[in-house]
């Protein structure tokens, strides 16, 4: 049998999809309030990889991730996606979506992911809030399954979140 042990906390870290960035900084604003100091924040990345967010957003779409200095539990991740989704609403024009908020969380392992749709590789959380491990970490840098978005396979990305996991890796440490 195996022991349990108590789970650490985990680095929240959220990325948007936009195509003006006035909307990307209201939403950070909004977020910030309600979830604490933004230890990091990424620059603007071309986003490409992908035609499905252009009808709503338009053209020339961009990527920004942000992470927030307190550490999560891993379980509050469903509510934080539920409050995104808020969040993408009350920042929504005549009925359409401006933003794209994309919550998960990192640890020194892996990164997680929250979604509204389940798959054969997510795992229900609650309240309709799928999750699945976009990324796991092997051989001193985080890697990408078959089922990992095209963007957060590119070295960009990998980059960005091999430096949230040095972040967190120091949080931990420091506790």
């Amino acid at each position: 049998m195996g022991k349990i042990r108590k789970q650490n906390p985990v680095k929240l870290v959220i990325g948007f999809i936009f195509s003006q960035k006035a909307t990307s900084e209201k939403a950070k604003a909004i977020l910030q309030r309600r979830l604490g100091r933004i230890d990091f924040e990424s620059d603007l990345l071309e986003f490409n990889h992908t035609d499905y967010y252009e009808k709503e957003f338009g053209k020339n779409l961009k990527r920004k991730f942000i992470a927030f200095q307190k550490l999560i539990p891993p379980q509050d991740l469903a509510k934080i996606k539920i409050m995104t989704n808020r969040v993408e609403e009350k920042l929504a024009r005549w009925g359409s979506r401006r933003i794209n908020i994309d919550p998960g969380y990192l640890d020194l392992s892996k990164l997680v992911l929250a979604s509204t749709k389940d798959y054969k590789h997510r795992i229900y959380q609650d309240k309709g809030i799928y999750a699945e491990v976009t990324l796991y970490y092997q051989n001193r840098s985080f890697n990408s399954w078959e089922w990992t978005y095209p963007d957060y396979k590119t070295a960009e990305y990998i980059a960005i979140f091999n430096r949230l996991r040095e972040i967190y890796a120091q949080q931990i440490k420091d506790k």
